[in-house]
C-alpha cells in the first residue's frame, strides 16, 4: 500500500514539474518574441537607449504627458511633475524617480535625433 502511495506521489510530482518547465518555456519564448518586436520598431540606437534606461521611449512620453518631441514641453511637464512629487511636499519619491527616469530617456533621444539630422545634413553636403 505504501509503495503505491509513493509511485503515486512520484507520478504526480512527475507531471507537475513538468507542466511547470513547459510553462517556464514557453514564458521565456513569449518574452523573447516580445523583446525582439520591440528592438524592430525602434531605430538601433533608440533601442539600445530603451535597454538602458529600462524605459521606452512610449512609456516616457506617457510619464511626462508628452505627445511629442518638444524640448520645452518636456521641461515644462517635467518641472511641474517633479515638483508635485517631491517628498517634502507629501509626494512619492518613486514616482519622482519615474519622471527622472522619463526625462533622461527623452534628453538621450533628442540627442539621438540629433546625431541623425547632422549625419543627414553631412550625408547631403557630399
Amino acid at each position: 500500500m505504501a509503495k503505491y502511495l509513493a509511485q503515486i506521489i512520484l507520478v504526480g510530482a512527475q507531471v507537475v514539474g513538468r507542466a511547470f518547465m513547459r510553462a517556464l518555456r514557453q514564458e521565456f519564448a513569449a518574452s523573447r518574441a516580445a523583446a525582439d518586436a520591440r528592438g524592430r520598431s525602434e531605430r538601433p540606437q533608440s533601442a539600445a537607449a530603451s535597454r538602458i534606461t529600462g524605459i521606452s521611449l512610449q512609456e516616457a512620453q506617457q510619464i511626462l504627458n508628452v505627445s511629442n518631441l518638444n524640448p520645452e514641453e518636456i521641461q515644462k511637464n517635467y518641472d511641474h511633475l517633479f515638483k508635485v512629487n517631491d517628498k517634502s511636499v507629501g509626494g512619492s519619491f518613486y514616482l519622482q524617480s519615474k519622471v527622472v527616469r522619463a526625462k533622461e530617456r527623452l534628453d538621450e533621444e533628442l540627442r539621438i535625433q540629433a546625431k541623425d539630422e547632422k549625419e543627414k545634413g553631412w550625408k547631403a553636403e557630399t
